[in-house]
This record gives structure tokens, C-alpha cells and sequence, in this order.
């Protein structure tokens, strides 16, 4: 075996034995620290999913790239050449988004990194490719050059004032008009011209800029596409940009619906988390109108950089990166990052709707039914790998749900319930054990939490639907398809932390189980 075999091969195993590595979410592979997904696309029957790592080259870093994997069932992933990477010696890029034309080009937007020959100063980039998608060609010049004095902000003068626009990680591109528009973010113009308490109003707090163009190489800036002037009960503050931006249809069934007038815009604050608008475009204004405001995340920003995409079944399909944060990961376990299930977003009943894609109905096997005289122990085969479906009597005003991922002492474990009397989903990891606290305690953006709540309301005579999906340190719950908090959780003892018990138990009505089959190669 050669020495380069010899090394995969270990590294392998060194996956396979790690007790704290998911099965069948998407996780790093070859050593790579993942972060954003980007550049999702639906083409010729197959999926396609880029996300951003750090990398190096000829031994120096940090340099940014993409990586790209693609699959025809959302479940099974390969492999594909890397779209973007470090670039005439450049650092690489950042996030951005996708697109593809009518005739079956794909097209991917990012956040490109100063040329180290002066060739531009970094900024909003595009590349294009043909099925099969391997072989990626950058458009040039960059669709928006940054200004000298400072990467991330574009100078226009208007009026006879300069504005100062800012181009982080650029949306996914789409067509109204006869244009080609994509958003920009706004963190670079925040830090640099709004943090302070006698910053310029229009300088503070979050908003996405609007580029257009005819012909997907020459590009003009229009207006802010979302303002700043937003105002709502726990919308987001002065303090938070708006980055990452995905703006995309709403269709209004989980699978197979029809597109409503609404549009959902998916983005992150760096020091809150992923969180959403739901809104409409005025064609005419050329502007995202804000209706309703809501968050992925409330006490960290565990659930991150999400990244969205339309299928052939009208579905809008995402994705977000669990921040765990954990001190010393890659250098303990060789690997680093997680992605959320697939899930798909729908509005119904003038609501977002939310629930992982039904191609995970794959994986299960092992069915399991409880609905007469369960006990408080549940014995779910695999409760380190499994789906569990439970259903709660309407009338119940006490606190209901499930605990997983217990101990076999019942000391360390996940607590998640629904809270009738305030409406909270809650998700109580506190008892968990050192592992699960040595996260980064000084980090300016991410603190200890380790209880996780959402705001959740059950309608009269509604009942109460809880499915969890466990794997290994990632568990995901999701409310009657309208709430949802995922994250991952570590426990001391992983290989014995596998018990399910029920919260409420008198409420419980039905509980199913299916244990969950590897989709992961390692």
C-alpha cells in the first residue's frame, strides 16, 4: 500500500471512530473546515450544494474555496472538482449564491478576494458552467470592483454625493424585468460607518443593496432592495447586519405547490444568527417589501449562513451550518462542520412552515409504534441514530416532549418540550457534560447556551407533533411544521448516551421510531 493510500485510509478510520460524527447529515470530509453552504441549483435531475472551506496553499493560509457535491435524492452525495479556489494568488472568497439560466447554464455569485496583481480590489464575482457542472469559468472583469480605501464597500456618486454601497457575499441571482438582480450585503459599511452613537442613521443597522444587469457581465447599482427603516417586535436591531442573503418564491404545499406572491429573504447577523423575512417584491419599485420577521436561531448563533434553492416540485429547499464552536475540534477529531437536514420552507395559513425534505424516508428502517400504555421509557433501537415521531393530546397544560440522548445513570442528556404556559419550543441541553462546555467562552460573537428556546403557540384542540432526528451530536426537533431549533450536543459518555424517555408522559398519545441508516461515506 502506498504511503498516500496509507494515510486515507487512516484518516478514515479516524472518522469512522469518532463517537461524535453524524451518519447521514452532510459533515467535512478530507480534512476541511467547512463553513457557509452556498451555491445551491436544482438541474438535469440532480442537486447541487457548494460550501465554503479553508484551505491552504503551499503550506500558508487561511485561503478560502469552494467545494461542490451534488446528489439526485438529497440523501447520497459525490464529489465534484472544486468551482472556486484561490485565484492568481489571491486568498480565495467568500459566500454567495446560484442560478441558472433558461438555457441551462449555471451561474454562481461570491465574494471574491482582493488581486495581489491590482487586477481589481475584491468584490462581487461570477462564474458560469454547462452540464455537467465540473468545469467552472469565471466572468471578467468582477461584476463589482470594491473601492480602494476599503474591501467590501463600492462608491457611487448620486446626486452629486457619494454613497458609500456595501457588496458582501452577494445573493443568488433572478430574473424580473428583463434584468439580471442580485442583493449585497451590508457588513463592511455597518463596522466601518455605523457602529457608533452618532453614526449617520442610514448607516446603522441591517439592509441589502440591488445590482441589476442586461447581460450578466456589465452591472449597475439601482437602490437598497431591503431598507433600514424596518420596524416590529423583536425585528432585528441596530447592531445586526444582513449577510448572506437568498431571495426566492414562496410556494404555499411543502412538495408540488404553486408559488405565492409572497418571496422569503434568508440571511444571517453575525452576532445573532440565521433568521428571515417574509415579503414582496414590487417589480415596479424594484424593492423587497418586509411583511413578517422571524429567526432560526434566539440565544446564539448555533444555526447560521443559511442557503436556499427551488426544485422541480416547486419546493424551496435549505440548508444551515451548526456553529458548535468547541475549542481544539480539528485538531482533536480532524474534522470540523455540520450541516442542518435539507429542509423545505413553504407558507401556509399566512405562515412559514418548515420540515426536512421527505427523500430522508430513505434512511429509516426499523419501524417502531407505541400507542397504548407506554411507559416512560421508550426502547427505540438506535437513539443515537433515529427519526421519532411523537403526538401529544391537545388538552394537556403541562410541559410535553421527550428526553434523548440520556446517559444510562439519567444525568446528561437533552430536554426538549413544549412549554404551554409561556409558548416556547424548548431545547434544554444544560445537562450536558464537560465536553459540551468547552466552547470558546471569550469569543466576541458565540457564548456558552445551552438552552435554546422558540416562539411556539399550539392552536385550540391542536395537537402537539414533535419529530426529532438524532444523530450521534446532532439533534434537530421540529414543531407541527411550523418551528424548528437544531443543534448539535455533546455528551461525555456518546457511546452509552442513547435513552428516549417522555416529558408529560400522561399526554402522550402516539410515538413512532425508525432508526436511521448510515448516508455518509465516513
Amino acid at each position: 500500500m502506498s504511503e498516500m493510500r496509507m494515510y486515507v485510509h487512516d484518516y478514515r478510520d479516524k472518522l469512522l471512530a469518532d463517537p461524535y460524527r453524524p451518519r447521514y447529515h452532510f459533515a467535512a470530509m478530507d480534512s476541511v473546515n467547512i463553513g457557509d453552504p452556498n451555491g445551491a441549483f436544482y438541474a438535469d435531475g440532480r442537486y447541487h450544494l457548494m460550501y465554503l472551506y479553508v484551505t491552504k496553499i503551499d503550506g500558508r493560509g487561511d485561503h478560502c474555496a469552494w467545494g461542490h457535491v451534488s446528489s439526485s435524492d438529497l440523501v447520497h452525495w459525490c464529489h465534484h472538482k472544486d468551482p472556486i479556489a484561490p485565484y492568481e494568488g489571491d486568498l480565495g472568497c467568500y459566500s454567495g449564491g446560484a442560478f441558472v439560466d433558461d438555457d441551462g447554464t449555471a451561474y454562481i455569485t461570491f465574494f471574491k478576494f482582493p488581486s495581489v496583481n491590482g487586477k481589481d480590489n475584491g468584490g462581487t464575482a461570477i462564474a458560469y458552467a454547462k452540464p455537467p457542472y465540473d468545469d467552472w469559468t469565471r466572468i471578467e472583469p468582477i461584476a463589482i470592483n470594491c473601492a480602494k480605501e476599503k474591501w467590501g464597500l463600492y462608491n457611487i456618486e448620486i446626486g452629486g454625493e457619494i454613497v458609500r454601497v456595501g457588496v458582501n457575499d452577494p445573493s443568488n441571482i433572478w430574473k424580473m424585468n428583463g434584468y439580471y438582480y442580485l442583493e449585497t450585503g451590508n457588513k463592511a459599511i455597518l463596522d466601518t460607518y455605523g457602529r457608533k452613537p452618532d453614526s449617520e442613521q442610514r448607516y446603522k443597522g441591517g439592509w441589502t443593496e440591488l445590482f441589476k444587469s442586461k447581460d450578466l457581465k456589465n452591472w449597475e447599482y439601482v437602490h437598497r432592495f431591503i431598507d433600514n427603516t424596518y420596524k416590529g417586535s423583536d425585528w432585528p436591531d441596530e447592531t445586526e447586519d444582513h449577510m448572506c442573503s437568498c431571495v426566492l418564491p414562496l410556494p404555499d404545499k411543502q412538495s408540488d405547490g404553486v408559488f405565492t406572491d409572497k418571496w422569503l429573504e434568508l440571511f444571517i447577523s453575525h452576532n445573532i444568527g440565521s433568521q428571515y423575512f417574509i415579503g414582496e417584491v414590487d417589480e415596479k419599485k424594484e424593492k423587497f417589501i418586509p411583511l413578517k420577521h422571524g429567526r432560526f436561531t434566539w440565544n446564539d448563533r448555533s444555526c447560521f449562513a443559511p442557503e436556499a434553492m427551488l426544485d422541480h416540485k416547486n419546493r424551496q429547499i435549505a440548508w444551515f451550518v451548526l456553529n458548535d464552536d468547541l475549542c481544539d475540534y480539528v485538531d482533536e477529531y480532524d474534522w470540523y462542520g455540520v450541516y442542518t437536514l435539507p429542509r423545505c420552507l413553504w407558507y401556509e395559513n399566512e405562515q412559514l412552515h418548515m420540515f426536512p425534505v421527505d427523500e430522508l424516508k430513505l434512511l429509516q428502517t426499523n419501524h417502531q409504534i407505541w400507542e397504548d400504555n407506554i411507559s416512560e421509557i421508550i426502547p427505540v433501537k438506535n437513539g443515537r441514530s433515529c427519526h421519532i415521531h411523537a403526538e401529544f393530546a391537545s388538552n394537556s397544560m403541562n410541559e410535553c416532549g421527550l428526553k434523548v440522548l440520556y446517559d444510562e445513570n439519567n444525568k446528561q442528556g437533552v430536554r426538549i418540550f413544549y412549554d404551554h404556559k409561556r409558548g416556547k419550543l424548548v431545547f434544554d441541553g444544560s445537562a450536558c457534560g464537560e465536553m459540551g462546555k468547552k466552547r470558546k467562552e471569550n469569543h466576541r460573537w458565540f457564548e456558552i447556551v445551552d438552552v435554546e428556546e422558540a416562539p411556539f403557540a399550539l392552536k385550540d384542540g391542536e395537537t402537539l407533533e414533535l419529530d426529532v432526528w438524532i444523530d450521534n451530536a446532532v439533534v434537530e426537533v421540529y414543531a407541527n411544521k411550523r418551528q424548528a431549533i437544531c443543534r448539535r450536543f455533546f455528551a461525555d459518555c456518546p457511546t452509552t448516551a442513547n435513552s428516549v424517555s417522555v416529558i408529560g408522559g400522561n399526554a402522550l398519545e402516539k410515538l413512532e421510531a425508525w432508526e436511521m441508516q448510515h448516508a455518509t461515506a465516513y
